[in-house]
């Protein structure tokens, strides 16, 4: 391994990204999950390896090439990489070891070693944004990650998943142009695509008109890759038509990392470099917050189809994350930064028990699901213990973040009391939304006679350990509290 430690950013895309080729050449499915399993394990141990290197030493740069920055293309890891890293690639290899059954339901035998190259590929694209330190390298890996992604999605057995899915491609096209456009005009003005040397050269730029110009672009390009409300039309349908797997991946993942561009951009080129731009981006976001934390919440309490009720919970969660990062505060942006951790493992969980539920129901409407319970105890109590950390239930990973979002939100200021009851009001309906699916699955009566089984035993252990993260996260917080924090400062210390 220690030959490999320098390499470490590097390998955490080329190893992913050269074994989809390989995978595409096995034509047996058992052998291509198998393969793909394993990529995915050791891209996670890669991960790990990051972390450890960067808790020690909090950053770690890789010049490509040897070339230095700003002429050649630079790697950087820090605290923030690698918090989103663990979480791509954790929630990868959950998502894959409890797949074999699943995805045989979903897609046909031939189809799936490129079902399974497109997941590596998709993957090495978001460890690829994750690792990059140079602009256009995040948008060549945005479009990898993207394109693969459309192709996963598009694989669910649902023919509605083809409106979904394309929805899906034209506003991740539309996001993606808009960054391009203002990547570009940044470029035209400084000559550099490099975020370090960017910061630098941004200020010493007379006419800021066309910076201007270019954070609007980004800002509304990324956004809408997140699905920040209210630019998350394509979010419930490609959450509920795609294969259970996909969704248990991209949900836990997808748009984390979108928002981690827009983030680091944001504070690391245009806060430190244009007058007022704090204001403004808190002016920006946190209306949006509320709105999406409310509305999305209130259309989930509503929703009969289970996986789109989920759908709709990740649009009100990814509020909670932008809220935290609107009030610019280091006690607001290790609150966003902790809730897109710990919202990552209660909605795997979540989708990984619905998952297991997808194996005897075909259709996952409330309606189907009366007393199902009984058949299935141990997937219904998957779903109930990662409700509550969703809902936010002391003890579990949701408590911690949302007790340091509320915090956050009670020192910033005059209206602090206002967003904590915002705060507390869609935490109370998450227990709504929560409450409506266990009530039919334990007290209704069956839809009808037909015997249902317990899920099989591989997909019911990889939902436990996810359930059992949540908890252990909850109990023992100092990782990614201690990531989220060291993060929160790497921001904070490029502002004014």
């Amino acid at each position: 391994m220690s030959a490999l430690q320098p390499h470490l950013p590097a390998l955490q895309v080329i190893v992913p990204m050269l074994s989809a080729p390989l995978v595409l050449l096995l034509r047996d499915r058992g052998l291509s999950w198998a393969a793909t399993t394993l990529v995915s394990l050791c891209s996670f141990a890669l991960a790990v390896a990051l972390c450890l290197e960067v808790l020690a030493d909090h950053r770690i740069l890789y010049e490509m090439g040897s070339w230095p920055a700003p002429w050649g293309i630079e790697l950087g890891v820090d605290a923030f990489s690698v918090l989103l890293l663990l979480v791509v690639n954790g929630a990868s290899s959950l998502a894959l070891l409890g797949a074999m059954g699943s995805i045989d339901r979903d897609i046909e035998g031939e189809r799936q070693p490129l079902f399974y190259a497109a997941w590596l590929l998709a993957l090495a694209g978001l460890n690829g944004i994750l690792v990059t330190a140079d602009a256009f390298n995040i948008f060549v890996f945005m479009e990898i990650s993207a394109l693969a992604s459309y192709v996963i999605v598009s694989a669910g057995p649902n023919r509605r998943v083809l409106p979904a899915v394309f929805k899906y491609l034209i506003m991740g096209t539309i996001g993606a142009t808009f960054y391009l456009i203002g990547v570009g005009l940044i470029y035209l003005m400084t000559g550099t695509l490099n975020l370090a040397d960017m910061e630098l050269r941004i200020h010493e730029v007379a006419d800021q008109k066309p910076i201007l110009v270019a954070a609007g672009f980004i800002t509304i390009g990324l956004a809408l890759k997140a699905a920040v409300f209210p630019l998350h039309g394509w979010l419930p349908n490609a959450y509920t038509y795609a294969p259970n797997m996909v969704t248990v991946f991209l949900a836990a993942c997808a748009t984390k990392v979108s928002l981690y561009i827009l983030l680091r951009f944001d504070f690391f080129v245009f806060q430190p470099n244009l007058a007022g731009h704090d204001i403004q981006f808190a002016y920006f976001l946190m209306p949006l917050s509320l709105l999406a934390i409310l509305v999305a919440s209130t259309v989930a309490m509503f929703e009969p189809n289970l996986k789109r009720l989920l759908a709709w919970s990740s649009i009100a969660q990814i509020g909670y994350i932008t809220l935290g990062a609107s009030l610019v505060s280091l006690a607001g942006i290790t609150a966003s930064l902790l809730h897109m951790f710990n919202h990552a493992l209660a909605k795997s969980a979540l989708f990984l028990a619905l998952a297991c539920l997808g194996m005897s129901v075909r259709r996952l409407r409330l309606e189907n699901i009366g007393g199902i319970a009984r058949q299935m105890p141990w997937t219904m109590a998957a779903f109930v213990l990662a409700g509550l950390s969703l809902i936010g239930v002391p003890g579990t990973a949701g408590f911690i973040s949302k007790w340091y979002l509320i915090s956050a939100a009670y020192e910033s200021g005059p209206w602090g009391i206002a967003l904590v009851g915002v705060i507390i009001i869609s935490s109370l309906m998450a227990v709504v939304y929560i409450w409506r699916v266990v009530e039919v699955a334990y007290f209704s009566k069956p839809a009808d006679t037909v015997e249902i089984a317990e899920a099989p035993l591989p997909l019911l252990l990889v939902t436990w350990i996810a359930v059992a993260l949540n908890f252990y996260f909850g109990l023992a917080a100092s990782l990614p509290l201690d990531l989220s924090r060291t993060a929160a400062l790497i921001l904070m210390g490029h502002m004014p």
